[in-house]
């Protein structure tokens, strides 16, 4: 009797111990996507934010008086906005873009090279 004991501990802790590795496993495996969403949310966020400050960059040019908003394109690329123009802006006209721009919440940085000052 104490053999068919020490045999049913034994396999008991062999079970408990396989069992034990598989749970190990499938946590590392379920963590992983879960790591990874974590830097794609990352990535989206930044996209939702791009996007986010080059719409309201080009809704205040829009409703600036003087400034020819419809003609200004505007970029973001992690925070840093890129205006530009493929018509010619009064040097006047050039400033105000990038102080309405620089106002805005989130911008780290304007570079206003692509507008063309008569």
């Amino acid at each position: 009797m104490k053999k068919f004991a020490i045999a049913a501990a034994t396999a008991t802790a062999l079970t408990l111990t396989m069992a034990n590795a598989a749970f190990a496993q499938t946590t590392q495996a379920t963590q992983a996507p879960m790591i990874l969403a974590a830097g794609e949310m990352t990535k989206a966020t930044e996209a939702t934010s791009d996007t986010w400050i080059t719409t309201k960059v080009k809704a205040d040019l829009m409703t600036e008086k003087g400034i020819p908003g419809s003609d200004i394109k505007v970029e973001t690329n992690k925070g840093v906005v890129s205006l530009s123009s493929t018509t010619a802006v009064t040097e006047m006209q050039k400033d105000t873009a990038v102080a309405i721009t620089k106002k805005i919440k989130g911008v780290k940085a304007v570079s206003a090279d692509g507008l063309k000052a008569e």
